[in-house]
């Protein structure tokens, strides 16, 4: 069984196990079903948060239990209350749960000196933010510590995924350079030079990761990021690449110059990158897919869903609750004035 099924990841996983072998069932809130589904994946409907409900389309049990929309403590506690049912577990995390050796992460990086300093790549072993209610981070931590410590119960593989990229995106990063593609800007502005990296994670390597854990039950947190870790200007280069047009970076020394110039959703100070030879050596795991070989099918997603001119607030009204400046090109060009005179 798949919770969150018609999600990013979800409809990626489902086709993967599915073509697989397993005989899966595709768990979501409306109950539809991905064009790209084999026609014997079966079909359910019922809201993950209505422990009922889950129960009841859970029916006898499944061999592997797939969830991508746990995100805290209670839904935990909500698969270890089922665990007679369930054969094992494979979660979906994320690697915003890593702190630094000054308790530093990415709930304090708004902070003076606030921004984690990680080792390069990050390894499982790195400790975790305390569990709580305070951020996306700490319900996660909390979520990962109550399926680890119930891992005799349940045994559950935690996927910790880096900045998911690929088609039905809610908040795609992508979008800050393939709109001002879309709107002719000839110049974007990066900031630390352009060389901030942080870790993408294809949809397609995190369905192979949990295809490779469906079959090799155990309780364990694995980092699930891609085999590159590109540099925003690279990304950006990369994009332009895909939509045939020519721009020029401006790069910065530093932070952005403010909240609307500059700040891209990639950009940090230091790199964000993850080790994944903990995946290659208890699964077997090898990459699909790499960055440059999947932007196409991000790209067009992104300019389907903006086509006709339609707002990028309305298409993506999430992505606009995170990063409200991102298009605030009056902004851009008063600094881009100053910094010419």
């Amino acid at each position: 069984m798949v919770i969150g099924a018609t999600g990013q990841i979800g409809r990626v996983a489902v086709g993967a196990l599915a073509r697989d072998g397993w005989e899966v069932t595709a768990l979501s809130t409306g109950g539809g079903r991905d064009d790209g589904w084999p026609e014997e994946v079966r079909i359910a409907r019922a809201d993950r948060g209505d422990d009922d409900a889950l129960a009841a389309a859970l029916g006898d049990g499944c061999d592997v239990l797939v969830d991508m929309v746990a995100y805290g403590p209670e839904h935990a506690r909500q698969l270890l209350g089922l665990a007679d049912r369930i054969g094992s577990a494979v979660v979906i995390s994320t690697l915003s749960v890593y702190e630094d050796d000054k308790g530093r992460n990415f709930d304090t990086q708004a902070e003076p000196d606030g921004f984690p300093e990680y080792p390069v790549p990050i390894p499982e072993s790195r400790r975790t933010i305390r569990p709580g209610d305070t951020s996306y981070s700490s319900r996660k931590a909390g979520l990962e510590r109550e399926l680890l410590d119930g891992g005799d119960r349940l045994p559950t593989t935690l996927l910790r995924a880096g900045a998911i990229h690929g088609p039905h995106c809610r908040t795609p990063r992508e979008l800050y350079f393939v709109k001002r593609n879309l709107d002719g800007r000839p110049r974007r502005i990066l900031p630390y030079g352009g060389a901030s990296r942080f870790h993408p994670a294809s949809v397609h390597n995190i369905a192979e990761l949990i295809r490779l854990a469906a079959a090799r039950p155990g309780s364990r947190a694995l980092n699930a990021v891609d085999p590159d870790a590109p540099t925003v200007a690279e990304i950006a280069a990369a994009i332009d690449t895909v939509m045939g047009v020519e721009t020029r970076s401006v790069l910065v020394d530093g932070p952005a110059p403010s909240p609307a110039v500059g700040d891209t959703p990639w950009s940090v100070p230091v790199p964000v990158v993850c080790d994944m030879s903990a995946a290659e050596r208890e699964l077997g795991y090898r990459p699909v897919a790499r960055y440059a070989e999947t932007l196409p099918e991000t790209v067009a997603w992104i300019e389907g869903r903006l086509a006709g001119g339609r707002d990028w607030r309305e298409a993506y009204p999430k992505m606009f609750a995170t990063y409200r400046d991102l298009f605030d090109y009056a902004a851009e060009d008063a600094w881009l004035a100053g910094r010419q005179a």
